[in-house]
């Protein structure tokens, strides 16, 4: 593409975003053609998520309806709010309420949570949301402009019908609060209007415009109403409303328009940040007739820029003077420029802080009914944020957090999942001289600090018994636990949903900041004639962590004891991961075949049910003992010839085909009742026992398959011998198949064989 090519992209963009400014007749035929363009600030909220769609997600081993608005999709992910999903679907069923008008009408929202738990990224979410969103035909947002010019001193020149002015922008002066189009009409019009709007309205949310016109608008509209009235005009409204005085306008929700945020250094008495200011220079040249005209007001405060759609507070708890001067706003529904002049305000209030808020607001609690502060905790509506306890929401988190990756994780299958969690990453630097290198986390690297950190936060009073904190973060994760054949679902625990889960623990930023220092420290951890210090691993990473803690000011001596206490079973599990990579690569092309496992399945089901078994060319075949006893013997390796008379099974390999093999099929035919349910089309994998076969092996299976084979020989094996080609294919497959690098794969299976090497003979 040329310059001019990217030049008319860019004008495509803004052409589809802007419209020309119309009459407000014209707005209104509008309206009734797409009603969503009149919703009122929290309705306007409520819709902008709701179009952003929902998807399905696993959090704390529960099933929920995710809505993508909060995937921040419009920014490429860049500020998606991982996790929280429970919470933030309570706060859309809160809003839900607040825009019906059925409850909650006088509740300003407030989003607690420790630091790091993804409460920036709520309001960058928001902001990223409601701007995509004003720029779609349904989401359009309007307001109104007047022509106002000040062509003589003692006229301010506001003139009807054919007015030279009114073609010139210069001339036209936009309501600074986003005033709302219907607030120009009469109380009793406006009512009727919405009145017939929303009996066309099939949503079960009403459009309600209570709000009357903001000051600035007021001045201009009272002007012309005095000077045609003296004019003897008799349809007065329609001389105010013309087109060459009053405009309607669309606009693109922003910050600073739609959207007003409080930041923590934000300073000011109350009223200027709230509302704005008076500017003196401007009292003066106007002329006000003795008194303030509203035209000389800034309205830059938090609740003039976020009038129409969305206020925010953000780090509120620098702003607890300011919290007891919003109490009134939202069931008023107006705020005071000064003691004469009140100003109506339609948003939808949301604060956002750390704990210590809610610190600040108990500080009176012990007196009672006296506490000067109760009526400010009554209206506020708390939901809070807690720290991830899934696996691999932690494991995206930290990736996002090293590297340029936004996009949200979606998965059809848990599988998919644990491949991303497990994968490892490469992260490239520049040196001070300008040179760069890269540095890879191995395989589990980065899944060995998002387990730990997981760990950390979860509470352990309400483990039930046989679990230690890595299964439970498992469940969480994944919905299930997998213990060898058995795989048992979280409505199977009695987790004790009272417990203190992502309360508190290792946040991200002490993880990241971890991991970077990891990349910028020369090592010396690996053998040196390997030539692999760009290399870490998920022990270095573990260790690290570990012993960071008692210098890192954000923990608590309790907090620095407890979380290393919970940095062995993560090791455990760690090694666990890696020594069943070392066996499926040295065991890769060992595998049973799909086609050799399908068959068992069929003559067990034919075994068991009587059903009759067909071979490709149509012809019945009985169930084969044989085959089925091999299948068993040799590759299941679950049984041995004691256990059969001849080759019929005993009561023990009854028992396992009908506990392990035919329940697993009934469940997936029940599952898929309403499918013509066949042996033959059954997704092996789903069925645990035979999911084992296909993708995991043990070092029975490498001993019985390499006889001559001795891990103790893994670093230097000796030339010619069976640990020598063994080693080199696994390294080839760890690489091939395992996303694994060279110098990683070298890494990880020495590490794994050293340990092996205790326990082999």
């Amino acid at each position: 593409m040329t310059g001019d090519d990217y030049v008319t992209e860019a004008d495509r963009e803004l052409e589809a975003t802007y419209e020309e400014p119309m009459s407000l007749a014209a707005y209104v035929d509008r309206l009734f053609e797409n009603p969503t363009i009149a919703s009122h600030a929290s309705k306007y909220l409520l819709e902008a998520i709701e179009a952003a769609g929902t998807r399905t997600v696993v959090e704390e081993g529960e099933e929920n309806e995710r809505y993508r608005f909060f995937d921040d999709p419009h920014n490429d992910g860049e500020h998606a709010i991982l996790g929280n999903t429970e919470v933030l679907n309570g706060f859309v069923d809160d809003l839900r309420s607040i825009a019906a008008g059925r409850a909650k009408d006088e509740k300003i929202i407030w989003f607690e949570g420790p630091t790091a738990t993804g409460k920036s990224e709520l309001k960058r979410c928001l902001v990223n949301g409601l701007r995509e969103y004003s720029k779609t035909p349904e989401g359009r947002r309007y307001t109104v402009e007047w022509n106002v010019t000040t062509a003589e001193a003692d006229d301010r020149g506001l003139s009807y019908g054919s007015d030279p002015t009114a073609g010139d922008d210069r001339n036209w002066y936009e309501s600074p609060v986003q005033a709302h189009p219907l607030s120009v009409f009469p109380e009793d019009v406006r009512a009727q209007l919405l009145a017939d709007l929303n009996e066309e309205l099939e949503d079960h949310v009403p459009v309600q415009v209570d709000s009357e016109l903001d000051p600035f608008s007021r001045e201009a509209y009272d002007y012309l109403e005095e000077q045609y009235r003296r004019n003897g005009e008799e349809e007065l409204f329609s001389a105010i409303a013309d087109e060459s005085h009053l405009r309607v306008k669309n606009y693109v929700v922003d910050v600073g328009q739609g959207v007003g945020v409080l930041h923590s250094e934000d300073d000011g008495q109350p009223k200027e940040r709230l509302v704005g200011s008076w500017m003196h220079g401007m009292l003066q040249e106007l002329d006000s007739r003795g008194r303030k005209n509203p035209q000389a007001f800034s309205y830059d405060g938090v609740l003039s820029q976020g009038n129409g759609v969305l206020t925010i507070v953000e780090d509120a708890a620098q702003h607890a003077d300011l919290l007891q001067k919003l109490l009134n706003v939202p069931d008023e529904q107006s705020v005071k420029l000064d003691k004469g002049i009140g100003m109506d305000v339609d948003t939808q209030m949301l604060i956002i802080s750390n704990p210590d808020l809610e610190a600040q607001l108990n500080q009176h609690a012990d007196r009672n009914g006296m506490d000067p502060l109760k009526a400010l905790k009554r209206r506020l509506d708390k939901h809070q944020f807690g720290y991830l306890t899934n696996l691999s929401l932690e494991s995206e988190l930290i990736r996002r957090e090293l590297t340029n990756e936004t996009a949200v994780w979606e998965a059809d299958t848990y599988d998919e999942l644990e491949e991303r969690i497990r994968s490892p990453v490469t992260v490239t630097l520049k040196d001070q001289a300008g040179e760069t290198r890269t540095e890879e986390f191995a395989p589990h690297a980065l899944e060995a600090a998002a387990l730990y950190a997981v760990v950390t936060r979860l509470d352990e009073e309400n483990l039930p018994n046989g679990l230690d904190l890595v299964d439970k973060a498992l469940i969480y994760d994944q919905g299930y636990l997998q213990e060898g054949d058995t795989r048992r679902e979280k409505d199977e625990f009695d987790f004790n949903d009272d417990g203190a889960d992502g309360d508190h623990g290792i946040p991200v930023t002490y993880t990241r900041d971890t991991l970077a220092e990891l990349l910028q420290t020369d090592r010396d951890r690996h053998h040196a004639e390997l030539a692999v210090d760009d290399v870490v691993m998920p022990r270095d990473v573990l260790n690290t962590m570990a012993e960071g803690l008692s210098d890192a000011p954000v923990f608590s001596t309790g907090e620095r004891s407890e979380f290393e206490n919970r940095v062995v079973p993560v090791k455990n599990y760690i090694y666990d991961r890696q020594e069943s990579d070392v066996i499926e690569a040295i065991m890769h092309d060992k595998r049973v075949d799909e086609e050799t496992v399908g068959e068992y399945v069929e003559h067990v089901y034919a075994w068991e049910t009587d059903e009759p078994l067909y071979n490709d060319r149509g012809e019945e075949v009985d169930p084969d003992p044989l085959k089925m006893k091999l299948f068993e013997v040799e590759h299941l390796g679950r049984f041995s010839e004691e256990e059969y008379e001849g080759n019929l099974p005993r009561e023990s390999v009854r028992n396992f085909r009908r506990e392990k093999v035919i329940t697993s099929l009934n469940r997936h035919a029940w599952e898929h009742r309403d499918e013509d349910f066949a042996v033959g089309n059954v997704d092996l994998t789903a069925i645990p026992v035979i999911k084992s076969v296909l993708e995991s092996h043990d070092w029975d299976d490498v001993r019985r398959t390499f006889e001559d084979f001795d891990p103790r020989q893994w670093d230097d094996p000796p030339s010619g011998t069976e640990t020598e080609t063994v080693k080199e294919n696994t390294i080839q497959n760890m690489v091939a198949e395992f996303d694994y690098s060279a110098a990683s794969a070298e890494l990880t299976s020495r590490h794994v064989m050293g340990q092996v090497s205790y326990r082999w003979d």
